[in-house]
């Protein structure tokens, strides 16, 4: 027998968007349910990258939403771009008079799980969200099974998907066309986790003859790193020394920090854009909305954004009757969302090599790549870009 539950909001994915977009909400005195399909310890444990924009650590700082960034996460006031054997850095604060913050995504995730449960968040995890009805009515409803496998029906004033690339809720706001709009690379990144000190106090995004390199970190024993690689490769398939020997030759003048390696992926790079970003009392934030190449750092910041404008939306909805901030939405994060798609995009194709790149095409990136750095207008541009443009909150 079906349970039919009543919520003024149902949200689909307890990712960063989605508890972000609850803890909003709940600030508003507005009631919600948060449902995933991942258990609390997958969630709070699929490690991923984490570079904060100066506007998303305000905002989780301002909220209360997570103190620790500050503590535990390190603020980096520049990068370095390397090329030629030679590093340029970008000096951030001098140029716009922000920063960044290394704190990965998972850890944004511990911090707004604890916020949310002591706070007495509906938080229903290990159910499975099957469709989104009646998008376009007052009372659309989330349809699943929960944690049992018993099923489950929820209706709600309003729903929002922030379940991820590969979003069920999705299909209730395009209706299941592909009108996407999207771009595949074709190369990956081949990321390593090791057992070693900082090899440099911020990020390094490498080009040479052999290929793109990332040198980041995560902690004072822990570091992250990448080098570009075909999209098809088998991450098991290299020996330790010869990652290694590929990390050297794609960052010469920079003395790595070798370690054990305990961790190897392949992360493919895409760019999309969903056709529609809502439809009815129903919408998309997040990676269900589009994703963008991580070369930019712009994936959860990208979400955040979404998630401000939202809940301005849903509280003029919600609150005073008044749809027209929910009616520009859609308008207003698009704009936001393309300029994030082409930042992700340049610094992509300006720092890595594609694999019909011609003598002329690689020459022509290092003009492109000296024209930022001998330009005060291009270091300025890429640092404004980099750390965040302000979050935007109006909507009408």
């Amino acid at each position: 027998m079906t349970t039919v539950e009543r919520t003024r909001v149902a949200i689909v994915g307890a990712g960063p968007a989605g508890l972000l977009l609850s803890h909003l909400l709940a600030a508003s005195g507005i009631e919600s349910i948060v449902l995933d399909r991942r258990s609390r310890e997958e969630i709070e444990n699929t490690i991923r990258a984490g570079i904060l924009e100066q506007g998303t650590v305000d905002l989780l700082v301002e909220t209360g939403a997570s103190t620790r960034v500050l503590t535990d996460g390190n603020r980096h006031d520049g990068i370095e771009l390397r090329f030629a054997g030679e590093g340029h850095r970008i000096d951030f604060p001098a140029l716009v008079g922000r920063s960044v913050w290394l704190y990965p995504q998972h850890e944004v995730l511990r911090d707004l799980v604890a916020a949310r449960l002591a706070a007495g968040q509906d938080l229903r995890l290990e159910a499975t969200v099957e469709r989104v009805d009646d998008a376009a009515t007052t009372r659309p409803r989330v349809i699943g099974t929960d944690a049992a496998g018993r099923p489950f029906e929820i209706e709600a004033d309003f729903v929002v998907g922030s379940d991820g690339s590969r979003s069920v809720v999705r299909s209730a706001v395009t209706g299941g066309t592909r009108g996407d709009l999207f771009r595949e690379y074709p190369f990956a990144w081949f990321g390593i986790l090791c057992e070693a000190p900082p090899s440099s106090d911020e990020l390094i995004y490498s080009n040479s003859p052999d290929g793109f390199a990332l040198i980041s970190q995560r902690s004072a024993t822990v570091q992250r790193m990448y080098f570009q690689c075909d999209p098809d490769a088998d991450p098991d398939a290299l020996t330790e020394e010869q990652i290694w020997e590929a990390l050297r030759l794609r960052v010469p003048g920079t003395e790595l920090q070798e370690g054990h390696i305990f961790q190897r992926d392949v992360l493919r790079f895409r760019s999309f854009v969903a056709p529609e970003l809502r439809h009815g009392r129903v919408a998309l934030v997040g990676d269900a909305a589009h994703t963008v190449p991580p070369t930019g750092a712009k994936g959860m910041n990208l979400a955040v954004a979404d998630v401000v404008l939202l809940h301005t939306a849903l509280v003029a909805l919600l609150d005073d009757d008044d749809e027209r901030p929910l009616d520009a939405y859609q308008e207003v994060a698009l704009r936001r969302i393309w300029k994030a798609q082409h930042f992700s995009w340049w610094m992509t194709t300006m720092l890595h090599s594609t694999p019909e790149a011609s003598e002329f095409d690689h020459r022509r990136q290092l003009g492109e790549l000296r024209s930022v750095v001998e330009s005060e207008a291009g270091r300025t541009y890429l640092a404004e870009a980099y750390t965040g443009w302000p979050l935007e909150t109006r909507l009408v």
